[in-house]
């Protein structure tokens, strides 16, 4: 090779050299500034590894409140997220044909039948609480302000069922029906379930219960359990016999909902639809007749499991809609049979759980209760 060409190619090679020294001294430098962050890491890690394990279960507490008050925030920004899916109030809910109704005003009027709501004030309670009997009230004048039935008043208080009350007594009012049960020595959720007649399940729901275990639902002797829709041993509900009147709604025949409900009966709202009680009360001394919301087909005439509901009807429209009518004295139709809307079905009365003349009123669809008031019209 001449002269003149070596000393062109030779700043090529030249800078191909340092481009390989810059290289190396890059990747080792690389290398040692990695190593030094990971082994501080590891360093790191493994004392606070060491500390944990050295205090085992001291940070239990501290993690599942830091845990809980995560949730808690989690909750409060997706709650505006979920309201705007749940039905409420002037909310879209499905109607008789898979559209959709917006929520009625409480204050309606059907045919000749008006209707005013209860200026009772729904409290919430979640505990026992004292109350002092007024000139002039009775367990059921009591009852009805508190939204209770009249049993669970006299269960609380060891009252038997003829016994009176006097102005100035001093009442303990459960926050809801049934049973308050005094936990003792050897007593569990299913026992207490078992001796008051209900469902372990139904006294879990109840979310004021507290447990000293809450996977195994532990209880602590001497501690208040709140049993919902129990019944106290050897105590006999009030109730009035099923019976025929010779008032009989005869069947009608091949019928079509019409995809909208008219009130079951007039009176006055003693009690709304609320998460515990899924269904409205409408009072009235006169007991009158029944009437059947939309035309359909008659699935229970009676009154199959002697408790809660008592006497009642339940009609299914065809159209995923079912509606109940609870508590009659008398019923005039029979399972089976189809009834048009406006039909009388049965008339007002206070059997099963009831402490005076009303109806109990549902409306179903696909199996799920909703508010009544959204789509009586």
């Amino acid at each position: 090779m001449k002269r003149s060409e070596i000393s062109f190619f030779s700043p090529i090679v030249n800078y191909f050299k340092l481009l390989v020294q810059f290289t190396n001294v890059l990747s080792s430098y690389i290398n040692r500034r990695l190593f030094f962050y990971f082994y501080r890491f590891e360093k790191a890690k493994h004392v606070v590894v060491g500390g944990l394990t050295a205090k085992r279960g001291k940070y239990v507490r501290p993690f599942l409140h830091s845990s809980m008050t995560g949730l808690f925030l989690i909750g409060m920004a997706v709650a505006p997220l979920v309201k705007e899916v749940i039905p409420g109030e002037n909310q879209v809910m499905p109607d008789s044909t898979g559209g959709a109704v917006l929520g009625q005003s409480i204050e309606v009027q059907a045919a000749s039948m008006v209707t005013t709501i209860s200026k009772k004030t729904e409290t919430g309670r979640d505990t026992i609480v004292v109350y002092t009997v007024k000139s002039g009230e009775t367990l059921s004048s009591i009852a009805e302000k508190f939204g209770l039935a009249t049993d669970t008043i006299r269960w609380q208080n060891d009252l038997q069922a003829d016994a009176t009350i006097a102005e100035g007594q001093k009442l303990e009012i459960p926050p809801i029906d049934g049973v308050v049960h005094k936990v003792k020595r050897g007593d569990t959720i299913y026992s207490i379930a078992k001796k008051y007649s209900v469902d372990p399940q139904v006294i879990v729901n109840w979310p004021f219960n507290s447990y000293t275990d809450d996977e195994n639902f532990g209880l602590a002797v001497g501690q208040l359990i709140v049993v919902p829709d129990g019944i106290k041993p050897k105590e006999k509900i009030y109730s009035q016999n099923l019976y025929i009147a010779g008032k009989v709604t005869p069947n009608a025949g091949t019928v079509a909902p019409s995809g909208s409900f008219i009130w079951p009966a007039g009176g006055r709202i003693t009690q709304r639809f609320v998460w515990y009680h899924q269904g409205l009360d409408i009072a009235n001394q006169d007991a009158p007749d029944i009437l059947a919301a939309d035309a359909g087909t008659i699935v229970i005439a009676g009154w199959p499991d002697n408790v809660g509901y008592g006497n009642r009807v339940l009609i299914d429209h065809g159209n995923g809609f079912q509606t109940l009518y609870a508590h009659l004295s008398a019923i005039y139709v029979t399972p089976g049979q189809t009834v048009n809307r406006g039909d009388a079905v049965g008339r007002m009365g206070s059997t099963g759980r009831s402490t005076g003349t009303h109806l109990h009123f549902e409306i179903r669809y696909n199996g799920a209760n909703y508010d009544p008031l959204t789509y009586l019209q």
